[in-house]
C-alpha cells in the first residue's frame, strides 16, 4: 500500500443504489428480502447436499460449492449495503473497503470457474457416462474446486493491491453500493493505466477461459443429445443440464456487459444495476433454478422435512 494514501483519503463514502432519501427505506426492505431468500436458499442447498446420502455425487458436490460461493458473495456485499440504507453517513474505512473488494473478487472469480467445472461435469455425465465416476472422481472434484478457490484468492490479492496502490487525494465519494474496482479508479489522482490493464486482463482471461469450457462442453452435450433416438431419452438428458445452462447464460451475460464494454460507453449507473443483479439477485435465483426443476433435491427436501435423521449420510 502506498503511504500517501494514509495521509490523503482514510475513508470512502458509498453513494449506494440510489441517493434519493425517499427510496432508502423501501430499498432496504426489498434487498433485505432478497438477502434473506439468498441465505435460506443457499444454506438449504448446502445442508441437503451435505447430509442426504442420495446426493453424494460429483454434480451435487459442485452444486454445494456454488451455494457456498453464492452465500459468501452476497454476504460480503449485502450487510454493509443494508446498513447504509438506514444511516445518513454511508462511510467505509480505507482497509474495510479493500477487504470488501478482496472478498468480492475471491467469490466472483471462484464462481466463474466453478460454473465452468459444472459444465464439464455435465459433459462427462452425458457424453461419457461409462467413464463418469473415473473421470470425475472425488479426488478430481477436490482438485478442480481447489484450483478455482486458489485462483480466486490470488486475484483477490493482486487486483486490490494494484487499485489501493493508487493515490486518493481529492474526492472520496464512490458512485456504487460496494467497493468495486472501476468506481474507485475514477477517484484516483494517480495514473491508472497499469491497474486498468491488470483489471481488464484478469477479467478478460477469466471470462474467455471459463466461457470456452462452457461453450465446448455444451456444444458436445447438444450434439450427443441430438444423436439420442428416443424423444424421452433426449428430454431426460436435456433436463439434467437445463438448469445449469440457464444459470450460466444469465451470469456470464451480466459479467460480459459489466466488464467488457468499451470504455467510451462505460456508465457507472448501468454498472450498478448489473452489479445488483450478479451480486444479489443471481445468488438468490440459483437455489431456485437448481432445486425447483430437480426431482432429487425436491425429494431430499421432503425426506429431510419428514425425518431429518433418516436422510443423514452415514459418517
Amino acid at each position: 500500500m502506498a503511504p500517501e494514501n494514509l495521509t490523503g483519503v482514510t475513508e470512502f463514502i458509498l453513494m449506494g443504489v440510489s441517493d434519493r432519501p425517499e427510496l432508502q427505506l423501501p430499498l432496504f426492505f426489498v434487498f433485505l428480502v432478497i438477502y434473506g431468500l439468498t441465505v435460506v436458499g443457499n444454506l438449504g442447498i448446502i445442508t441437503l447436499t451435505s447430509v442426504d446420502s442420495r446426493l453424494q455425487t460429483p454434480m451435487y458436490f459442485f452444486l454445494r460449492q456454488l451455494a457456498v460461493i453464492n452465500f459468501g458473495n452476497s454476504t460480503v456485499i449485502a450487510p454493509k449495503m443494508l446498513t447504509n440504507f438506514l444511516v445518513k453517513k454511508k462511510t467505509t474505512f480505507y482497509y474495510e473497503c479493500a477487504t470488501q473488494m478482496g472478498g468480492f473478487l475471491f467469490f466472483i472469480v471462484a464462481e466463474v470457474f466453478v460454473l465452468a467445472v459444472m459444465a464439464y461435469d455435465r459433459y462427462v455425465a452425458i457424453c461419457n457416462p461409462l467413464l463418469y465416476m473415473v473421470v470425475v472422481s472425488p479426488q478430481i472434484c477436490l482438485l478442480l474446486v481447489s484450483i478455482a478457490y486458489v485462483y480466486g484468492f490470488s486475484t483477490a490479492i493482486v487486483v486490490p493491491s494494484c487499485v489501493f496502490a493508487m493515490s486518493y487525494c481529492s474526492s472520496n465519494v464512490i458512485n456504487h453500493f460496494y467497493c468495486d474496482t472501476v468506481p474507485l479508479l475514477v477517484l484516483s489522482c494517480s495514473d491508472t493505466y497499469f491497474p486498468e490493464i491488470v483489471i481488464f486482463s484478469s477479467a478478460a482471461t477469466n471470462l474467455v477461459l471459463s466461457i470456452t469450457v462452457v461453450v465446448v462442453s455444451y456444444s458436445n452435450i447438444v450434439l450427443s443429445i441430438l444423436r439420442i433416438r428416443s424423444s424421452e431419452g433426449r428430454k431426460k438428458a436435456f433436463s439434467t443440464c437445463a438448469s445449469h445452462m440457464m444459470a450460466v447464460t444469465v451470469f456470464y451475460g451480466t459479467l460480459l456487459f459489466m466488464y467488457l464494454q468499451p470504455k467510451t460507453d462505460h456508465s457507472l449507473d448501468s454498472d450498478k444495476m448489473a452489479s445488483v443483479f450478479y451480486t444479489l439477485v443471481i445468488p438468490m435465483l440459483n437455489p431456485m433454478i437448481y432445486s425447483l426443476r430437480n426431482k432429487d433435491v425436491i425429494a431430499a427436501f421432503k425426506r429431510f422435512l419428514s425425518n431429518p435423521c433418516y436422510s443423514f449420510k452415514p459418517m
